[in-house]
């Protein structure tokens, strides 16, 4: 845990299900930054007026929409829990966790050595 006091505890946890708050779109959580932890030109690519802080946690996310699977880069604050109990359809979500089980997703043991 960071000993900076601006940096908060992460709402979600590696292997939950998302969805966007704004854009229609979902996934799973493999990876959480404490702050944002991006480029710049990433950051400043965001229209002002839907531009997140920094200072909260975000997250990487296996995603999917109608269309495409790919991966996603979001702020705590764009992200709400999706209860619908469907699996993630991107490729890669086999090769990070093992189960889908209650909702969550669950680490596969052959990323541990």
């Amino acid at each position: 845990m960071s000993n900076d006091p601006h940096v908060r505890a992460a709402k979600f946890a590696i292997g939950q299900i998302v969805k966007h708050r704004v854009y229609p779109f979902r996934g799973v959580i493999y990876d959480v930054d404490p702050t944002f932890n991006n480029s710049e030109e990433w950051w400043q690519s965001i229209p002002e007026e839907v531009r997140p802080k920094k200072d909260q946690p975000f997250y990487h996310l296996f995603a999917e929409n109608a269309e495409t699977t790919y991966e996603a880069y979001v702020s705590e604050q764009n992200l709400l829990i999706d209860d619908s109990g469907k699996p993630v359809s991107h490729p890669a979500v086999k090769d990070f966790f093992s189960e889908l089980r209650d909702g969550r997703y669950l680490f596969s043991n052959r990323l541990q050595s």
